[in-house]
């Protein structure tokens, strides 16, 4: 495992280097102007001197290196300094990555948007994982039942209406015409008593239902068709001829067997959490890295746009190698060296 583990790693080194760079190619070559959206007063000359102070007159190469030492070495100094309290070399010497439109740093921009979109993201999707798994095994062990016939009516619903019709929909119902939840997300509450912890926790009622109908729906269906594939199965009919309980065999064989497909598609899913659900966010006013990402292009803030969309790449490579290592620890029959 430690092996394998390595080897993928050393893969991914390279995979990540050809994907910064067609990042930083495809956005950087792009047509587009940092100082077009200036006044027209301003003289030619000064519009020379903003692109020159933002790297711009230097050749391509030269620029995509310090991308990627800003990247990789200076910006986790920074972090890491913020973490620890501890400063680490000459902090004021360090070039950073800044947004065009901003000129703060675009990792802070990054950081301070993080949390928002780990609270309402990443909770409707452990809501959704949760809902998913017992609806998919109910449904698979009474294929056919009047509870299998729902869960899929309900999963194929919950799929195929995009989320920004279901958003408008429970914000219609539950907001508008009830008045139960708030439509928009406060970004600035902090939770310091029991009343704000509950004005918290009915804000992010309707974002979370919202994503987690969403992938519930989803998942269900993977988790069905891997318990089915795996229900008439030799091993499991060996299981019960030993009178083992019906409930061992189904949670402890056939389920544990049935989540290796399924870990991938949860795994894979996970970098979604940190991206943004960027239509909900959109909807609900959730001031999270997705509503980040889109203000970002419609500005055309390319460095902005350059960092968070390679960090979704790193984010996707990592949690690749994640699930495989998770399919050794599923299933004991795999092996890596």
């Amino acid at each position: 495992m430690l092996n394998y583990t390595l080897r993928r790693l050393m893969f991914a080194v390279p995979t990540l280097l050809i994907i910064s760079f067609i990042i930083f190619a495809l956005l950087d070559l792009a047509p587009n102007d940092p100082t077009g959206n200036l006044p027209l007063t301003i003289p030619p000359e000064v519009r020379a001197q903003i692109r020159e102070s933002l790297g711009l007159g230097q050749p391509f190469h030269i620029r995509y290196l310090k991308w990627l030492e800003q990247f990789f070495v200076n910006e986790p100094l920074n972090v890491l300094e913020k973490m620890t309290g501890i400063e680490i070399g000459n902090s004021a010497e360090r070039l950073r990555i800044r947004s065009w439109a901003t000129r703060s740093p675009v990792v802070d921009l990054i950081v301070e948007r993080m949390p928002q979109t780990l609270l309402v993201v990443g909770m409707s999707y452990l809501v959704g994982v949760l809902i998913a798994v017992p609806i998919g095994v109910i449904s698979a062990y009474r294929q056919y039942s009047l509870f299998d016939q729902i869960g899929t009516f309900v999963s194929m619903v919950g799929f195929s209406v995009p989320t920004f019709f279901t958003g408008v929909v429970l914000i219609v119902i539950f907001s508008a015409n009830l008045g139960w939840f708030p439509s928009i997300y406060d970004t600035t509450l902090r939770v310091t008593d029991w009343s704000s912890f509950w004005a918290q926790v009915r804000q992010m009622v309707l974002p979370v239902t919202v994503l987690a109908l969403y992938n519930a729906a989803q998942l269900s269906r993977f988790v069905r068709a891997s318990m089915l594939d795996n229900l008439n199965q030799d091993y499991v009919r060996t299981a019960r001829a030993k009178g083992m309980r019906e409930r061992v065999v189904l949670l402890v064989h056939v389920l544990r067997n049935s989540l290796i497909p399924v870990v991938t598609v949860i795994a894979l899913g996970v970098p979604t959490i940190f991206s943004g659900a960027i239509i909900t966010e959109q909807i609900f006013r959730v001031n999270g890295l997705g509503q980040l990402l889109i203000t970002a292009i419609q500005g055309a803030d390319i460095p902005l746009v350059q960092t968070l969309t390679f960090i979704f790449a790193v984010l996707i490579v990592t949690f690749n190698l994640i699930a495989d290592i998770l399919y050794g620890i599923l299933d004991p029959r795999i092996r890596y060296d």
